[in-house]
């Protein structure tokens, strides 16, 4: 079992956070541009799989989700 965890959106992840998402992460917090004050990510595993999620449902686990977007076609 792996456990999760919790930072602040703008500063560096934990060193728990595979690298593989750190960019990912980085591209997403880009995306909002000065906005994210008082937001924070949380990490937790999925069968073994990482997935990040920032407080407004933005998620990145191999691809960027914006929860905001309703242009997915799902």
């Amino acid at each position: 079992m792996r456990l999760g965890t919790r930072w602040a959106f703008g500063s560096v992840p934990p060193a728990s956070v595979p690298a593989e998402l750190r960019e990912r992460i980085a591209a997403a917090e880009a995306s909002f541009a000065g906005e994210g004050a008082d937001r924070h990510w949380t990490l937790t595993w999925l069968e073994g799989r990482p997935i990040v999620e920032l407080d407004d449902g933005t998620v990145v686990r191999d691809t960027i989700i914006d929860a905001h977007d309703a242009d997915e076609d799902w």
